[in-house]
This record gives C-alpha cells, structure tokens and sequence, in this order.
C-alpha cells in the first residue's frame, strides 16, 4: 500500500505540471459603481534578481497545482495516469524490446547528448546573445524563458529523482523497482529538452518549420534513451510531460505579447532619379524623385 501510495503522489506531480491555472471567476456586477481598475503593467523578463524571482514563483505554483486540479482536468489528468500506470506495468516487457549490442544503442547515445543540460542551456544561452546581438526582442525573450523553464524543469526533475529512486533498465534484477536507489524515473534527458523545445515552439508558433522542428527532435532525443536502455517508456513519457508542462506554462506567465504584433514597416525614402530627354537637337535631362 505504501508503494502504491508514493507512486501515485510521484504521478500525480509529474502530471501537475501540465494543469493550467484557472482564472479567478468575474465577479457579479454590482449596481454601485465602482473605480476603473488600473492596467496592469507587464513585467519584462531580464536578467537581474526578477529572474531569481520569477522561478521561485514559479515553483511554488508548479507545486500547489495538484491542489488546484477540478473536473476540467479531470478529464486529461484521469486517463494520462492510468495510461502511465499501464507504461510502468509493462516497461520490464517494453524494455527486452531493445537488444542490447549492435549499432543502435551507439546512435542513441549520440542523439541522447542533446538532451543534455549544458547542450540544452547553450541553445537557450545562443538564442539570448544572438537577440542582444542582433537588437531581436523576440531571440532575447527566447533564450531568457527558455533558461528559465530549463531551471525549473531541472528541480522538478531532481526532486522527483529523489523522491522514485528506480533502478534503470541495466541494473539487472532490479531494474524497474522504485526506491531502490536509481534515478531513472524520470527522464532528465526528456524533460529537459522538451522545456526548451517546447518555449522555442511556442515563441515561434508562426513558423511551422521551427515549430514542428522543435518538437521532432525533442522526440527524437526523448526516444534515443528508449533505444539506448538508458530510460523506461514511462520515464520518458512523465519527463516528457513534465517539460512540455513547465515550458508551456513559463510562455505563458512571462511572455510579453508586444512581440506577436507586426512589426511596423520601415520608413521608404525618395530616390532622386535623372530622366534624359532629347527634343529638337537640344539634349537635356530631368531629375525625378521615386519611392
């Protein structure tokens, strides 16, 4: 029963980071007038002790959502746990899929190191200093939300880590057992990158070739340590989740949406041009000026 009771609870917070976090009900209109509100203001993310802030923040709402769940979420987070209970049933069977020898585990090594933290951080690093660069608010914004779903997703992850101790696909007898001390429950690899992926697709929505680039090869990464015996199916499936829960819910509390309107054109200046003219023997010339 206890085993059963932790497992739930390590679902569960895994699951947590996919809830969204409903909006405050509109109050009643009340027949005495009251005072317009004053807007509010957005706060820009940069690089100073707001940062700091913001992920504390953060992990506090990341957290307390499990308390926060009602029917709405009821609806995804019910089957997404019996779905991850059924992975982690047969993830032993699932496992013996993948031999071990042979080329793949070798590839899937190499596609599995950019799903590391410190590849994962350079792409959110490049993004920052290319906007900065550049003068591109948007590549700036990128990189700063992308750091910072990356921080979170790395303590959520960690914790998490801690908390299952499951023993990995190699660890022969073992292997698949929570609290035994492993730390493959979840993938570390999977939610790392999908964070990542996941704002940069979400910051560039309009472009389908970044977008749905982004999320191919945190698919990719996320199924080489399948194909590597490095991850169970559900390790990868929670911390796959949990990545795309984090990232998707950073975008969407920091993201300044200034940067989604068109950009204005720029300014047109009059070219001076000369128009030769012949009439009557005399030679000349004009000069006109164009768009």
């Amino acid at each position: 029963m206890l085993f059963i009771r932790s497992l739930f609870i390590v679902v569960l917070f895994s699951v947590s980071s996919l809830a969204q976090i409903a909006p405050a009900p509109a109050p009643s209109p009340s027949p005495m007038p009251t005072p317009t509100p004053t807007p509010q203001i957005f706060h820009k993310t940069s690089l100073n002790a707001g940062y700091i802030k913001d992920i504390f923040h953060d992990q506090k709402v990341i957290w307390t959502s499990p308390f926060r769940l009602d029917r709405e979420d009821a609806k995804w987070a019910i089957p997404f746990v019996l779905g991850t209970g059924a992975l982690i049933a047969t993830d032993r069977y699932t496992s013996d899929w993948v031999q071990n020898g042979g080329t793949l585990p070798v590839f899937s090594h190499d596609v599995s190191w950019f799903g590391k933290a410190y590849v994962t951080g350079g792409v959110a690093a490049g993004f920052f200093v290319a906007g900065k660069a550049f003068h591109n608010e948007k590549a700036r914004e990128t990189g700063l939300l992308a750091g910072e779903a990356l921080i979170d997703t790395g303590i959520v992850t960690e914790v998490l880590k801690l908390a299952a101790q499951r023993a990995r696909p190699s660890a022969g007898n073992e292997r698949g057992e929570f609290f035994t001390g492993g730390s493959s429950f979840p993938s570390g690899h999977s939610s790392t990158v999908w964070s990542v992926a996941t704002v940069i697709a979400y910051e560039y929505h309009k472009n389908p070739f970044i977008k749905y680039g982004a999320f191919a090869a945190a698919t990719a990464v996320s199924m080489s340590r399948f194909s590597g015996r490095n991850h169970f199916l559900s390790d990868i499936v929670i911390g796959s989740a949990i990545g795309f829960g984090i990232g998707r819910f950073v975008y969407r509390e920091h993201h300044d949406t200034d940067l989604d309107q068109p950009k204005p054109k720029k300014t047109t200046w009059l070219k001076p041009m000369i128009v030769p003219f012949y009439d009557r023997g005399t030679v000349g010339g004009s000069v006109t000026w164009r768009m």
